[in-house]
């Protein structure tokens, strides 16, 4: 093959189910990923939906591509997405957390940062 490059046909009977229920799965939890974002109360509800939400329907329609193409070329692409959403989402989300503490977003009623105790002053807004 010129260029080294490497082709494989489309996926069989069992890829092509496979593709499917990943791709049924990856939308699933990004629907329900938009649900919390419209329907939860504050910054910190939503920010638990939406990540968690969409880094697995992301990652799981990724999977999709990889089953479909493969694992080189666009199949290898859809390895690292996955890889990245990983790594990455999970940073993001607690870096807006930490931000909308520092602003002074308040948790709901009741709710206290791990290691408070009641009658103990707030946790300082800039982590000193």
């Amino acid at each position: 093959m010129a260029g080294g490059s490497v082709t494989t046909g489309p996926p069989g009977l069992v890829g092509s189910l496979l593709v499917v229920v990943l791709l049924a799965v990856g939308v699933l939890f990004l629907v329900s990923g938009t649900v919390g974002l419209l329907r939860l109360p504050n910054v910190y509800n939503r920010l638990h939906a939406t990540s968690k939400a969409s880094t697995l329907g992301a990652a799981s329609i990724a999977l999709a591509a990889w089953v479909y193409f493969g694992p080189a070329g666009e199949g290898l692409k859809a390895l690292v997405t996955i890889l990245f959403l990983f790594v990455t989402a999970p940073t993001g989300g607690h870096l807006i957390s930490r931000a909308a503490q520092r602003m002074g977003v308040e948790f709901e009623a009741g709710v206290r940062w791990p290691g408070h105790r009641d009658g103990e002053p707030e946790p300082p807004a800039d982590g000193d």
